[in-house]
């Protein structure tokens, strides 16, 4: 299974994070999955991919043009796929995923999960999508998608197809064991 990862490329402040990132990314690689992510080398992206690589896991980056130009791809990923933009970027970790999941991050991050909502929403995606709440980051985005569903601007039969986890166990359920 293609799992695309987004996440920060900045190893923010809580050292917890780093943590559970490695977990998911040894899991990643032991239960032989192959990850794809935004192919960067730097902070978390960079973690995410030399552990997911020592445990395992075949690694595809997708990373836009001037970012390889100032050389801040993982040179140890088995595929590099280069795009022109960060939009064409985004495109292609979606299209290429049997699963998403979502790590703490900031405004990209941010964007990335929205793009992917929508996809799912518009039926332009058939995808697992995780939110991986590592602690409660992403907790007051579950309280905003359920205020969406009560004011009438989210279905609720598209929430229901957004797993929050708040551990690697539930994240491993959601993505092996079935539609979230």
């Amino acid at each position: 299974m293609q799992i695309t990862v987004f996440l920060a490329s900045s190893l923010g402040t809580d050292p917890r994070m780093r943590a559970a990132l490695e977990e998911l990314a040894a899991w990643i690689g032991r239960a032989g999955h192959t990850l794809v992510y935004g192919g960067s080398r730097i902070g978390l992206m960079g973690v995410l991919a030399v552990t997911a690589k020592e445990n395992g896991a075949r690694v595809i980056g997708v990373e836009p043009r001037f970012f390889v130009e100032a050389c801040r791809q993982f040179e140890g990923a088995d595929e590099l796929i280069v795009t022109d933009t960060m939009s064409e970027r985004k495109d292609k970790l979606i299209a290429m995923a049997d699963a998403v999941v979502v790590f703490p991050g900031g405004a990209g991050t941010l964007e990335e999960f929205s793009q992917t909502l929508s996809m799912l929403n518009l039926g332009h995606a058939d995808l697992r999508l995780v939110v991986y709440d590592v602690n409660g980051f992403w907790a007051p985005l579950g309280a905003l998608l359920r205020d969406m569903v009560q004011a009438g601007f989210l279905s609720g039969e598209t929430l229901e197809r957004v797993v929050f986890a708040k551990s690697l166990a539930e994240v491993a359920e959601a993505v092996d064991g079935g539609r979230g």
